[in-house]
């Protein structure tokens, strides 16, 4: 049974940061891509970061790139997103997903993720 388990979201201030957890079991981590994505009130879910299989290549969306950053530890399980100079339009809960697919490669299309986490709140106050 595949879990992805996200944990260190919480409330900062505008400008703290954050890093978010998620591990993952049930599959072969190491063969999946895996992203995050975040779902503000009231808006579609975005996807903000993905990263590939070996952890060498990533992709942001626009608005974070320069400020958060996905990393993996395969040994681990384990997917990461440090976030910085965080705002209040960051403010979401953030989901990690998973792409069960060795060939795939990072993007932040929605539908391409077939396994997720239940979230983690994050909360940014001006």
């Amino acid at each position: 049974q595949v879990q992805l388990v996200e944990s260190g979201g919480g409330s900062v201030q505008a400008g703290g940061s954050l890093r978010l957890s998620c591990v993952a079991s049930g599959y072969t981590f190491s063969s999946s891509c895996m992203g995050w994505f975040r779902q503000a009130p009231g808006k579609e879910r975005e996807g903000v970061a993905a990263i590939s299989t070996d952890g060498y290549d990533s992709y942001y969306r626009d608005s974070v790139k320069g400020r958060f950053t996905i990393s993996r530890d395969n040994a681990k399980n384990t997917v990461y997103l440090q976030m910085n100079s965080l705002a209040p339009e960051d403010t979401a809960i953030y989901y990690c997903a998973a792409v069960k697919d060795p060939a795939c490669q990072p993007g932040l299309v929605r539908d391409e993720y077939k396994y997720w986490g239940q979230g983690t709140q994050v909360t940014v106050s001006s």
